[in-house]
């Protein structure tokens, strides 16, 4: 519209500035096209007037029109692009396979810390696989007791084998996130059931999440400092370093939903919701 204003003022000086200009609006297009068309049928009538008529014309008509430039910044909305993963191509350029075992880890160190510190239930099946580290090892309880339920309130484990292991399994009870509260009896760990309340439930289910992040931040770290090792390297060419990166990520991403996946699980059963 400022081009088509400033055509009404000014006449015919400001035909070649419309029609040589970048990109005139549609408006601008069709009053030069009248104009031509009056230059072949009527030569006699002054450009400037016709200009200014068709101008203002137009201008009454249209005057909400605007012409407005292409985003150039418009976000495109096409999702992220799927990286595949190629172990062996992988493995030609770096550790691959110590840097896979290593998040294997972390997700298997995972599920090992929900069974050892966030078993909500204080049933035998429970303290069959809660771990004790004993004498530079670790154990299961089931090694190293005798697991009875006295009553449905009460679980009894017989050390008569190992009466050596009982601190270590007294300091496994206390730490396993299970609230128990064991008491010891010459060879015999007496282990009431507790109540499981809601503050307990949601207390193990914060718990999940911590030991969750943690666990994600371990495979990020894995996956950055491999990434540093190949930017390090000179002798890779950088396109084949982004190419290594990209697929490095998308692995340390599919372990970090694995992980994500199990503490979803925990969390469910900490709630109640399986």
């Amino acid at each position: 519209m400022l081009k088509i204003t400033i055509a009404v003022g000014r006449g015919t000086q400001v035909f070649s500035s419309l029609r040589h200009g970048r990109s005139p609006c549609n408006i601008a297009r069709q009053c030069l096209g009248r104009l031509d068309a009056k230059s072949q049928m009527d030569s006699s009538r002054p450009s400037s007037t016709f200009l200014n008529n068709i101008g203002s014309d137009w201008c009454r008509t249209h005057h909400l029109v605007r012409c407005y430039a292409k985003n150039k910044d418009k976000k495109s909305n096409k999702g992220q692009k799927k990286v595949s993963i190629d172990e062996n191509f992988l493995a030609e350029h770096f550790k691959y396979n110590t840097m896979k075992t290593e998040m294997e880890k972390a997700v298997a160190a995972l599920k090992n810390n929900y069974i050892k510190n966030l078993s909500l239930r204080s049933s035998t099946g429970a303290l069959d696989s809660l771990p004790v580290t004993f004498e530079g090892d670790e154990y299961v309880i089931q090694d190293l007791a005798q697991i009875v339920r006295k009553n449905p309130k009460t679980i009894i484990l017989n050390m008569t084998s190992f009466p050596q292991a009982i601190p270590a399994v007294l300091e496994s009870l206390k730490a396993s996130g299970m609230n128990l509260n064991p008491q010891q009896d010459k060879t015999s760990i007496f282990i009431p059931i507790p109540k499981v309340t809601k503050e307990h439930r949601e207390n193990l289910s914060k718990g999940a999440k911590a030991l969750f992040v943690k666990t994600k931040d371990s495979i990020k770290e894995l996956q950055n400092k491999n990434i540093k090792v190949l930017k390090d390297n000179d002798a890779l060419a950088t396109d084949l370093v982004h190419t290594l990166q990209d697929q490095i990520t998308a692995l340390a991403d599919k372990y970090v939903l694995e992980a994500q996946r199990i503490m979803e699980e925990k969390q469910s059963e900490l709630k109640g919701d399986s």
